[in-house]
């Protein structure tokens, strides 16, 4: 069966998946305003589902048994976050010395398949890779996105962020990487990536994508070079970029943003519609080249 793509769904339709996935309508009610949208015979719930992200091997870059890298899960102690965290470790296999290493930051709804993979497409780029979960403290993501967002709205944000910090300070100190760390989050992870920014001095590089921005008056703080992927259509978190643009150049930070016309907020996860290829393959190529620039 043919994948739907982002073209196949009316903008409006688009835009109340953004207030559902983000919290703002919960299912019942998205599937109920859906429904002026079905048509030729297509049930809401039908099309609800096909927007739905599809996790296997069709929407895998690199498999979790790739034989180029060593994974494995590792745990961690964040005594100012959840206590203990869980996450995805990946490095290149035969890795003879230290590299520079890639804090990968989730959606809001844990750890899923496609971050995890995001890790390894980080580790055959040669780094050390570490893809948290912050739904560890509740038994960790739950094998669908839908009670993983519910999960993750029941942790307290700030001890999420704490989460965070110590997986950053947890592969700096670790004996295969450099020290040398940068950080890609997408949607709650780019916002992630932006405060860690303001938080971390040491901080190597920063890449969120459509993430929501750092305070304006926490900007002079930040000392990491970022790179700022938004999506074209996202009116919701493109509402803050102009502004964060402004104060990054007046206080004089190494900052570039890119803007990717045409696309939508998610436009990077390639397990749902939408994914933009020519996009996503675009920002990831930037996102290397931004990482080899300042972590090596």
């Amino acid at each position: 069966m043919t994948r739907k793509q982002v073209s196949d769904f009316d903008p409006a339709l688009l835009d109340l998946l953004d207030d559902y996935v983000h919290g703002g309508i919960d299912r019942r009610t998205f599937i109920d305003r859906a429904g002026k949208y079905a048509v030729g015979g297509v049930t809401a719930t039908a099309l609800v589902d096909s927007l739905s992200p599809v996790y296997g091997a069709e929407t895998q870059q690199v498999a979790p048994d790739d034989a180029r890298l060593t994974t494995g899960y590792v745990e961690y102690e964040s005594p100012r976050g959840g206590g203990t965290i869980r996450g995805l470790l990946a490095r290149p296999a035969g890795q003879t010395g230290p590299l520079p290493g890639v804090l990968v930051i989730h959606e809001n709804r844990g750890l899923n398949p496609h971050i995890e993979d995001v890790a390894r497409r980080a580790a055959l780029a040669d780094f050390v890779a570490l893809a948290p979960d912050a739904l560890w403290p509740l038994g960790g993501y739950p094998g669908n996105d839908d009670d993983g967002r519910t999960m993750q709205r029941q942790r307290d944000r700030n001890e999420m962020f704490e989460d965070f910090v110590a997986g950053f300070e947890y592969l700096k100190a670790h004996p295969q990487c450099t020290g040398r760390i940068g950080a890609v989050g997408f949607c709650y992870g780019g916002g992630v990536v932006n405060q860690l920014a303001v938080r971390l001095p040491d901080l190597g590089a920063g890449v969120p994508f459509y993430g929501s921005q750092a305070p304006l008056d926490q900007v002079s703080r930040i000392q990491a070079p970022l790179l700022i992927n938004y999506a074209g259509n996202d009116e919701r978190i493109n509402a803050g970029a102009a502004a964060y643009d402004a104060a990054l150049a007046a206080a004089g930070k190494t900052a570039t943003s890119h803007t990717y016309p045409g696309t939508q907020h998610g436009f990077h996860n390639d397990t749902t519609p939408r994914f933009d290829q020519e996009a996503a393959a675009l920002a990831w190529e930037r996102t290397l080249a931004f990482f080899n620039e300042h972590l090596r």
